[in-house]
């Protein structure tokens, strides 16, 4: 099969990612080998190619926002069939034994492994993945808009539990890329007002498009201070920003798995009950709940396509911010 195989991490100008032929393998008895319609394209997967990541094995086919047919069932597989339509997400297995498994936080397992990161990912024609952690896709999403919802929709639903958001009140949005425009679909559900602070001037047109009560850039004063905030960001300073303009009681949540340093904190910006937390992996559970918002409020994901071959100059696009939406690769 074809896929894009990274041997050693580079900056992503000088295109690490090679195109090769290697052997499709037989699913285990606990697998299923998918045949892979799409995948979408995400920063993890630059910051694993660019190596700001330990990677854990090498060469790794990246690649964990995958849409696929199941081509072929391991033995002991009795929740899909052959040619149920299926997707993939970052969760790739966890021992479902520790104790972060038994009370609800598998994302923090131990022994957990990753798609596209501990074992070969979506940017290729076949994979084979544990059956425990692929989902249904809704039918009313097609292979191109389905795969942004495996990781920017995922990652950015979990991001708001973790704001602790709720209905009406303020919310903003640092960075607007691939998973901002979705979350702030949900926020628009939710009858939340959305300030969003970005400092392209296509994304902040996009964010209007969306629904975005306010838009501008982190050092802009918004209209009043946001109770919640989500920042896709890498940038440790940016958090001194977001905490200038988060009211009394906010939380801002950090939905990065790479992030430079913070700087020191005066604690006049931490006080008054704020709180910082961390947006760590997803579980299946939230893969589970948000397909089922995608689908009742008909999220609408925006996509520019690129064949396989192309990956590299997807996630070039992507680090430059030369698009709206969501980068997706177009296999088979």
């Amino acid at each position: 099969m074809k896929a894009m195989v990274l041997k050693k991490p580079d900056n992503i100008e000088n295109s690490p990612l090679e195109l090769m032929e290697i052997p499709v393998k037989k699913p285990s008895a606990d697998k299923v080998l998918l045949k892979v319609k799409t995948c979408g394209v995400c920063h993890t997967d630059l910051h694993i190619v660019e190596g700001e990541l330990d990677l854990p094995k090498l060469p790794i086919v990246p690649g964990h926002e995958i849409v696929a047919v199941i081509d072929e069932l391991g033995e002991n597989v009795k929740n899909f069939k052959k040619g149920d339509r299926v997707g993939v997400a970052w969760l790739y297995s966890t021992d479902q034994t520790c104790k972060y498994c038994v009370r609800g936080q598998e994302n923090l397992c131990p022994h957990a492994k990753f798609t596209g990161f501990s074992a070969n990912g979506g940017f290729a024609e076949y994979v084979s993945v544990p059956s425990d952690y692929v989902y249904l896709l809704p039918d009313s999403f097609n292979d191109i808009k389905a795969a942004p919802l495996m990781c920017a929709g995922v990652i950015g639903y979990r991001s708001l539990r973790l704001s602790e958001m709720k209905p009406g009140e303020t919310l903003g949005l640092f960075g607007f890329g691939a998973s901002a425009h979705i979350v702030i679909q949900i926020a628009n559900h939710w009858n939340c007002e959305t300030y969003v602070f970005t400092r392209s001037e296509e994304h902040q047109q996009h964010a209007k498009e969306l629904g975005a009560s306010w838009v501008g850039t982190s050092k802009d004063k918004p209209p009043r201070k946001i109770d919640r905030a989500i920042s896709f960001a890498p940038s440790g300073p940016l958090v001194l920003d977001v905490l200038k303009v988060l009211d009394k009681g906010g939380t801002l949540a950090i939905n990065a798995i790479y992030l430079s340093d913070i700087p020191p904190i005066s604690w006049d910006l931490l006080w008054h009950e704020r709180k910082i937390v961390s947006v760590a992996n997803v579980t299946r559970q939230d893969a589970i709940e948000f397909l089922k918002l995608a689908q009742e409020i008909e999220i609408k994901t925006e996509t520019v396509p690129y064949s396989l071959e192309n990956a590299n100059q997807a996630l070039e696009d992507m680090k430059h911010s030369r698009f709206n939406g969501a980068a997706v690769l177009k296999i088979n």
